[in-house]
Parts: structure tokens; sequence; C-alpha cells
């Protein structure tokens, strides 16, 4: 189950320089290595221990590996050998290519390299077999500290290494993106995008070359040039052709890193090339402009020299960009800020986040295919206030991710399809109902509810307020999210997830009616029947009353009272304290009674004799309980069953609890005023 948001309010984005320390012992990088030092031992990370766990969860080892540390690999082991560079990522035996791609790009901007792979790290004097890198997650920074064994095989790594043998950067990054995740298995398939946003904090883009806009040669090279990280890849029509080698030798299923793009005179005229990078270190495309083509026999020494082109089966490799829109189909970017790629200057964005969750029975709705839950999801209030610079619109980029599904695989977890819709709001406050969005349609959405970890659309709307709903595809599907929303105009956003408040009516006083009902008299005769001279009853005795009474009501279907609601009913009605009810404190709670069926009936839309949980919020609200999402959430855990329905039984134990919670809140708040006015008479 998902971890129940309890803050809802906007959050600003952290910076890197903040990264929170993971290790379980609490102790940061620096004091866990000094520790080592001190006591002459190498670390061995109890987190992330060199065992099976560490590498599978659901496959066996398919040869023995054996965990071993850089120095009983080489004799001369490098963090880093001759600079961080493409060319060090070199995939193993691991699913994993599109981590690989991500890493290949991080290579190419220094100051962002240094950020996730801290340089300061060495096998020289001060080694203790202690590393540590940083990722960025879900608006957090943090701090990942590995010890440096690490799986072999006869001696070599069997995961991710370096060209060179004796460089293990990389092959130690990824340990600890492994660690993050929950184990090396949990690295197996995954979106480019994905980890380039670990990397950087950045938000993604993804565009289908077949449809991309016109200019998309100038997006891509803008791209590159403010340092963001570019990925591609060949989508296959079936899991049959995942890998598989076309006759052009690119890879279908594969995730590839965009290294560069720049133009040559070829033959008196300019021609556009794109530079790729395939994660394995070789197989490359064997088409025009490819390492041996012919057609670099007309491009000038000095051309060839600034492209840096060189036949060597690196995996690495140039290609016309026409043919790079015919072969690939599509492009992910990840861009360090947001600023917008279509335009021609940078702009300094605005960002807030959001963390939720969609919980089972209360706020996990589906998308708008299913009216009936769909307003139950959590709701965002977008104010957009500020034109964009000589235009009519308002711009922003709204990312929606679901969190820590990855490391829940082991558990079955998979990605959940998700997205969002947005609305025109109709400018009052609170949580919008179903009725709402029976009758609105929405201004704007995500492209698709996809099966990616973030869905992101940049968007254009008139100033105004709006109201944005995420949510999973299929109702009922639970998963804590984060949703970031940048804006190049300063936008205030704020969570509809209402506050807590109650009003309820004035207590009632018994007044005599002029002509009781059948079911008054019935009540009458019981309780005299059975209360004896005292016209006192116990919870037991009440159990039978209301069960006697009830049975006879032809409107409302249900199972027998339980005993526990009775005991909550006399400690909600007992005004002497002796555990009993009188007649005249009965009378009161069954006008109360009365209202509560009502509103359950109202909410009992099939007549079955109990309601959606999904209904909840609204049945509560019309008691006079307005509650946030969170309280909401932890009620429905307790009250609702499997097939997210609430009986009469469990409805009027929570109306009495929450009923007994307001009044205890009630007089907390009296005696507070009563304690401040005392100190202000002081």
């Amino acid at each position: 189950m998902p971890y129940l948001c309890r803050d809802s309010r906007p959050q600003l984005p952290t910076l890197p320089g903040a990264a929170r320390p993971t290790h379980s012992s609490g102790k940061a990088y620096e004091e866990l290595k000094q520790e080592c030092l001190c006591r002459g031992v190498l670390f061995e990370d109890p987190d992330f221990p060199a065992c099976s766990s560490s590498l599978f969860f659901s496959e066996k080892l398919p040869i023995p590996f054996v965990w071993k540390r850089p120095p009983d690999i080489v004799d001369d082991p490098k963090f880093i050998l001759g600079g961080a560079t493409r060319t060090d990522i070199c995939q193993g035996d691991l699913g994993d290519c599109w981590l690989l791609a991500a890493i290949a790009s991080l290579t190419l901007n220094e100051k962002t390299l240094a950020r996730v792979v801290p340089l300061d790290q060495n096998f020289g004097p001060d080694y203790a077999g202690i590393f540590h890198f940083q990722f960025w997650q879900h608006n957090e920074w943090l701090d990942v500290v590995i010890d440096d064994r690490l799986p072999t095989f006869k001696g070599r790594l069997v995961f991710l290494h370096s060209a060179e043998r004796n460089e293990f950067w990389s092959a130690l990054l990824e340990k600890a993106y492994a660690k993050l995740n929950g184990s090396y298995e949990a690295l197996k398939g995954g979106s480019t995008i994905e980890a380039m946003e670990d990397f950087t904090g950045g938000v993604g883009e993804m565009y289908e070359i077949k449809k991309a806009p016109d200019n998309f040669y100038e997006i891509l090279e803008k791209a590159l040039k403010r340092c963001s990280m570019v990925g591609c890849s060949i989508d296959t029509s079936c899991a049959a052709e995942s890998e598989a080698k076309t006759p052009f030798g690119l890879i279908k299923g594969h995730a590839y890193s965009v290294t560069g793009i720049d133009e040559v005179t070829y033959r008196g005229r300019q021609v556009q090339l794109i530079r790729i990078r395939n994660p394995w270190g070789q197989v490359e495309w064997n088409g025009p402009w490819s390492d041996n083509s012919p057609e670099w026999r007309s491009v000038s020494p000095s051309d060839q020299r600034r492209l840096s082109q060189a036949a060597l089966d690196d995996g690495e490799f140039w290609m016309k960009f026409e043919d790079f829109k015919v072969h690939f189909d599509k492009v992910e970017i990840c861009n360090l800020t947001p600023d917008a790629l279509e335009d021609n200057t940078a702009h300094k964005w605005e960002v807030t986040i959001h963390q939720g969750s969609w919980v089972r029975g209360s706020t996990a709705g589906g998308c708008r295919n299913f009216l009936e839950t769909f307003w139950t999801n959590p709701q965002i209030k977008l104010h957009l206030t500020e034109k964009d610079d000589g235009q009519d619109d308002c711009t922003f980029i709204a990312a929606l991710m679901q969190k820590d599904r990855r490391k829940l695989k082991k558990l079955g977890a998979k990605m959940l399809t998700i997205g969002y819709s947005i609305y025109e709001s109709p400018g009052r406050d609170g949580h919008l109902g179903k009725d709402f969005f029976r009758y609105h349609h929405s201004k704007a959405r995500s492209k698709t509810y996809i099966n990616l970890r973030e869905v992101s659309n940049r968007f254009k709307l008139p100033p105004g307020d709006y109201i944005l709903v995420p949510s999973t595809f299929e109702p009922h599907q639970e998963a804590d999210f984060c949703l970031r929303i940048f804006s190049e105009k300063k936008a205030i956003t704020e969570d509809l997830d209402e506050n807590v408040a109650i009003d309820l009516p004035e207590p009632l006083n018994p007044i005599p009616s002029p002509q009781e009902t059948e079911e008054e008299k019935q009540f009458r005769a019981l309780f005299e029947q059975i209360s004896g001279k005292d016209m006192e009853i116990a919870a037991e005795e009440l159990e039978y009353v209301l069960n006697a009474v009830l049975k006879k009501t032809k409107n409302i279907k249900f199972k027998n009272l339980s005993l526990i609601s009775c005991r909550n009913i006399i400690s909600l009605m007992d005004t002497n304290g002796n555990g009993k009810l009188e007649f005249s404190e009965f009378k009161v709670f069954w006008e109360k009674m009365k209202k509560w069926i009502n509103i359950f009936l109202q909410f009992d839309f099939d007549k079955s004799g109990s309601m959606s949980s999904y209904e909840l919020r609204s049945a509560l609200k019309a008691a006079g309980y307005q509650l946030n999402n969170y309280l909401l959430q932890l009620i429905v855990l307790r009250y609702s069953d499997e097939q997210f329905q609430i009986e009469f039984d469990d409805f009027l134990n929570c109306i009495i609890r929450l009923e007994n919670a307001s009044r205890v809140f009630q007089a907390l708040s009296v005696k507070n005023k009563e304690f401040i006015n005392l100190n202000i008479g002081e």
C-alpha cells in the first residue's frame, strides 16, 4: 500500500548541495569513511550486501558470480582514467541499456557529471572501500553510499564496465543506482528519460520523430547546446523484435544516446548530421555517413577533425539527419532546466511540487472514463495570472511522476498507466464533485495515458484558474505520485485537498412530539420493557432495541448493528458517565440516527445496504464533516471492505467516532481559549 501523504501543500525544488544521507546508520559518507580508516578496515555495506539478494529477486544466478573489489581485479585500479567519457560505458549482462544511454549523455556535461559522480574519490592512500553518488528522487537529492565489491565472473566485471579494464567509476555508479532501486535486476528495462531525470532533477519531454515539428533539427541542436540529455530509440511491434538487428545495423527496442549534431559541406552543399552512440560499445549503423562510408572521403580533413570522426568499432556513429528521422521513432530530451527548446531566449522558470497518493477506495478514482469515481482523485488548483512576454497565453509544463515503482518490482509492482486532465475552474473553493465532471469538458490533458514513470506535456492556456486532476487509467490502483508544475511566469498552485472542518448543528433538546410514529412507539415500548424501573439500558440492551426496530424498516437493508457500535453510541450520548443510556438521551440519539440513516440512503444508490467508499467524502460532508485526503484515506482503510463498500454499521461507527472526536477537539479549543484569556488577564 502507498505512503499516505500528510502534507499536500506545494513544495519548492531542492538543491543538490543539500543531498540527504541515506545510509541506515544515519551517518554521511565522510563519517563512514573516516571510521573505516581509523579502524583500518574496508567498508562493507549492510544495506546492500554482497549476496544474491542484491543481484536478483526473481531469477537464479545464471553463473557463479564472485564479488571482488577493484584492487582484487586489477593491480592499478583507477576511479576515473583520463576523464569520464562516453567510451567508459560498455554494457554487460544486464538489460539496462536505458540507464547506460543516460550515463553516456551525462558525460557530455562536466558540471552535471561532477554532481552525480563526486570526482574527489580514488583508490589512493585514503582508500577505504567506500564510494558515494548523488541522485534526484521526487524533489529530493539523495547521497547513496556503497562499498566497492562488484560482481565478477572469471576475474571480469559482469555488468557495466569501462573500455579501460582498470577504470571503475561507471561500474560503481551502476551499483549505486541498483542500490537506490533495490537490486541489479530492478534495472532491467526502462526509459532513458527516467535515469536522465534522476541524474539532473530536470524535466523530460518525448517526441515521436514521425510527428516532430518542422524545426526538429534546431530543437535538438539547441538541446545539446544547453547540455540537455538526449536519447533515442526504435519501436518494436512485438516482443520478438526486442533487440532485433535491422539490415542497417540498428537495434530495435534499444536505447541510444544522441551525443552530437552538426553540419558539414559535402560536394558543395550543407548536409545535416547527427551522432548516435550504442551503449553496447559496438554494433553500429552501416548506412550512409557510417564510420567507413565513402561520403567521408568528400569531407575536408578539418571538418572530420571538428566532428571527431574516426572509424572505430566503439558503438558511436554519424548518420544523415534525414536518415535518422526515417530509421528512429522516439527522442527523449531531459532539460537540465525546463527552458523552452522552441524559443531563442532562455527563461527562468517557476517550479512547484505536489506530493500525493492514490489509495483504493478513497482517492484512486481512475480516468474520466470512470465518472462515478474520477472526481475522487486528488485535485490541484493552478492560478495562471501573468501572460508570457509578448503573448496572450501562459506557458507551463505539467510533469506527473509515479514514485518508487522500480523499487517495488520485487513485490510484483509494475509501472501503472497514468495521465491527467485539466479543467477550467468553476470559481468555487473545495474539492469538485461528480456533477462538475459530468457536465464539463477538459480544457487540456496529457497526450496519452501511458505506463511510464513520468508523463509530461507543455501547455499554453489563457490566464485564469484551472483544476488539474492526476490519475491512473484504471480505478482502484494504488501509488504515490509527485506532480511538478513549471511555469514561465509565477503561477500559484494549491491542493484542493480540503481543510479539516466540522459544521454540526447545535445539540438537540428532546421536545415532546405531538404524535409519535409507529416506530417511535415501538422504541418506547421496548425501552420500557427492557430498561426496568431505572429507565436506563446498557450496550447489550441497546443492541437488541435498535436491531429489533431497524429490521422492520422497509427502506434500508443492513446486517445487525454490532455491539461495538452500541458501546460507541453510549459513549457519545452518556452525559452522566454511568455507561448506560437514559430514555431522554436515547431520544436525542434517535434524532441523530434518523439523519444518519437518510444520509446513508442518499448514497446507497443501488439500495443494497452498503455504499461505495468513494462516496464517503460526500456522505461525511452531508453529515457536517469536511476531511482532507489523508484522514479520508485512513477512514476508508479502516471501514471499507475488499470491494470498497461500507455497510451501515461501519458508517454509523465512523460517524459516531468523528462526533466524539469533534467534541474532544471543541472542548480542548475552549480550554485553550480560557488558558489564553487567563494569560492575557495576568
